[in-house]
């Protein structure tokens, strides 16, 4: 018996229909469903190759986990198909391995949460009694003097158990990724529990019947692939929904009915974006669209100026102690964000382009003032990493000379540049889940060490 009622079938129905008939992406001349299909096969020509042999290996005892850890590392990230890199996958195994004292119990733990389990009984057994496991070398990390920050979160281990377990059966197990558990949420498909055990296997059949209702619609056999490309697909929706939200340079008088009463407007569908206006509308400012010049102006303000207060507003809404500097302030970068928890700070600057910005003059500009307040940022403070961000619309090159001066001529530890829809992006992540989105090295300092550019995809998948 179906677990959905029938507005419930209706609305992952639309979804599907809204996938199915997406039109393709220029750049790549591919439908989402086209995409989906040579990621699928890429997918299982690695299972069927080493990430099988690897991961059978492990379970098997054959191969030592001092040898699986950093092999499993490798091929994920020259195979971004899983999104294993991310902070719920590497960087939980990560902090695990760091978190254990004794290797050989951390061994015999993960061999018995990630051997295939036949039954979803045994699967939420085997959750609960690593979730035992994480707990306790957590608490005694912290006991004997660590940061709670390097704790390896139970949050965690759904996706991380998950992903090893389709590895091993594609079509028999769901991964837990946190964008599909959040869209699900958002279409009222799913709730999830305090008993993470639960809520994977609640997870799992609602992705079972889906697959079944979904090959019924499609008259074809969907996977649980397909499943899940869906969710992944509404997701970059509604991020690209609130990018391209207008912006209203002034309020509109609400319409007045028979009488003389005033009638509220009309809402064609509940919000559901957690992003506010201010960050929202950083994609458009930075394209240095002309449309909002004059909303600029009534605000007393130029786009460029604008963009930056958004940025700001952006960095203090993450949950670093910022300060605005920018124009006005002398050969300065445009603002500052520090986390002083996690000894960091982020010397950042703001380019509205509409091509998306290109180095040109003020290559020497921006190394000299780097020079300076990196230095001095090092002296005054004791910052253990510095890293310099521009925000723009897009880059025209890579940047390589710059990020390779930079790096070897300032105190700047890494280069990254932020695509203005990743920015936001990286809010809507922080805002909808406070507590599992932090600013140390399993959040979002791990986005800051990537070098080169940050697109939404990438944060997509760090955040999975």
């Amino acid at each position: 018996m179906s677990s959905l009622d029938d507005s419930q079938i209706a609305v992952a129905t639309k979804a599907l229909h809204d996938y199915m008939g997406a039109v393709a992406d220029p750049a790549t001349g591919q439908t989402p469903a086209e995409a989906a299909a040579t990621l699928d096969a890429n997918r299982r020509s690695l299972i069927a190759g080493r990430l099988g042999d690897l991961v059978r290996g492990f379970c098997s005892g054959a191969i030592a986990l001092s040898d699986f850890k950093p092999e499993l590392d490798g091929l994920n990230k020259r195979n971004e198909f899983w999104g294993f890199s991310g902070i719920k996958g590497q960087m939980f195994f990560n902090l695990l391995f760091n978190a254990a004292g004794d290797e050989k119990e951390l061994t015999a733990e993960l061999r018995a949460a990630i051997v295939l389990p036949e039954t979803e009984e045994i699967a939420r057994s085997r959750i609960r009694n690593f979730t035992s496991y994480v707990r306790r070398i957590g608490e005694v990390l912290v006991e004997n003097g660590g940061s709670k920050h390097s704790r390896p979160k139970v949050t965690s281990i759904p996706f991380f158990l998950s992903y090893f377990w389709q590895v091993q059966a594609p079509d028999r197990w769901s991964i837990y990724y946190t964008n599909s558990v959040r869209v699900l949420g958002d279409l009222n498909l799913f709730q999830e529990k305090d008993d993470i055990a639960e809520s994977y296997s609640d997870y799992q059949r609602l992705h079972e019947e889906l697959r079944d209702l979904f090959s019924t619609i499609a008259a074809r056999p969907m996977s649980l692939y397909d499943v899940e490309h869906v969710w992944s697909f509404v997701a970059k929706g509604q991020l690209n929904a609130v990018i391209a939200a207008p912006v209203v340079s002034q309020a509109r008088a609400p319409a007045a009915a028979k009488g003389g009463a005033l009638q509220a407007p009309v809402q064609v569908k509940l919000p559901d974006s957690y992003v506010p206006p201010i960050v929202a509308v950083i994609p458009q400012l930075a394209t240095n669209d002309p449309a909002l010049e004059e909303a600029a102006k009534a605000s007393g303000t130029s786009i460029p100026r604008a963009l930056e207060k958004s940025i700001n507003a952006a960095f203090t809404m993450l949950g670093y102690e910022t300060t605005l500097l920018g124009q006005g302030a002398g050969r300065v970068q445009d603002g500052l964000a520090i986390s002083a928890d996690d000894s960091y700070a982020i010397l950042w600057d703001a380019k509205a382009r509409q091509g998306g910005y290109k180095m040109g003059t003020d290559d020497r500009t921006i190394r000299d003032y780097i020079t300076t307040q990196s230095r001095d940022l090092k002296k005054r403070r004791r910052f253990r990493n510095l890293y310099y961000v521009i925000v723009s619309s897009g880059f025209q090159d890579d940047f390589d000379d710059l990020i390779r001066g930079l790096k070897m001529e300032t105190d700047v530890n890494e280069v990254c540049l932020i695509e203005a829809d990743a920015l936001v992006a990286m809010v809507d992540a922080k805002l909808r889940d406070p507590s599992q989105v932090t600013l140390g090295p399993d959040g979002l300092q791990r986005l800051l060490c990537r070098s080169g550019t940050l697109t939404a995809d990438i944060v997509r998948e760090e955040m999975a």
